[in-house]
């Protein structure tokens, strides 16, 4: 019953551009997989980096914006005094 499937010239005919499509040709399926995976791992990239970017720009706006926030983040990143006011910096290990 298989024989007549398998000694038909379609069969291998199909057969052959099966293997040139999976392990041969320029665009095969193994490259397919891997660039869609490539694709996918630099879109949750794109992601996060545009949450990135939406959080910076609320910190930025709140530095232009609000005078207390601006000296907060400056005392704390930049180790900025008042005049006649001693920065004691702790390090914990």
């Amino acid at each position: 019953m298989y024989r007549k499937y398998f000694h038909n010239k379609y069969f291998y005919t199909g057969l052959v551009f099966l293997v040139w499509m999976i392990f041969f040709d320029q665009e095969n399926f193994i490259e397919q997989y891997h660039l869609t995976k490539t694709l996918n791992d630099l879109d949750s990239k794109k992601e996060f980096y545009q949450e990135e970017i939406a959080q910076n720009e609320e910190k930025i706006k709140l530095l232009e914006t609000d005078a207390e926030y601006l000296e907060k983040f400056a005392r704390e990143k930049y180790f900025m005094k008042k005049e006649n006011e001693d920065v004691f910096v702790i390090i914990r290990e």
